[in-house]
């Protein structure tokens, strides 16, 4: 499957922002997904993630309560609703699908996902 993140951009500390991770070539249905971050000067860092069904998710302590990640799988897409935003999510985000069969699994390290998206930059000032 081919991924492509958007939804990035500039926004206010507290204010909000949503990512959206478009799929192509396979159904999206048949991935787990997650999302990740890179700061700037700073590895990549895992935020949320999200079963197959949708029924199962995983965040970050950093995002807890903040972000809300869910899909729809009618439309190929994941989201990332991104609340009360902080200087520190400033970042690169980049979406990630791992093929399973399990549709309640979900997936936090980097090397679970075989598919990456290009990223998209969220910029958050104070």
């Amino acid at each position: 499957v081919q991924l492509q993140a958007s939804g990035g951009g500039l926004a206010r500390a507290g204010g909000s922002l949503r990512l959206s991770c478009v799929g192509s070539g396979r159904t999206v249905s048949d991935y787990a997904i997650g999302w990740f971050r890179q700061a700037p000067g700073k590895e990549r860092t895992f935020a949320a993630a999200i079963s197959r069904d949708g029924d199962g998710t995983l965040y970050s302590e950093s995002v807890k309560g903040r972000f809300t990640i869910s899909r729809d799988n009618a439309k190929d897409q994941v989201y990332l609703d991104m609340n009360k935003l902080k200087p520190e999510d400033t970042a690169v985000y980049y979406c990630a699908a791992r093929s399973t069969t399990n549709r309640w699994s979900v997936f936090q390290l980097e090397n679970n996902y075989r598919s990456w998206g290009q990223g998209t930059l969220v910029t958050v000032s104070s």
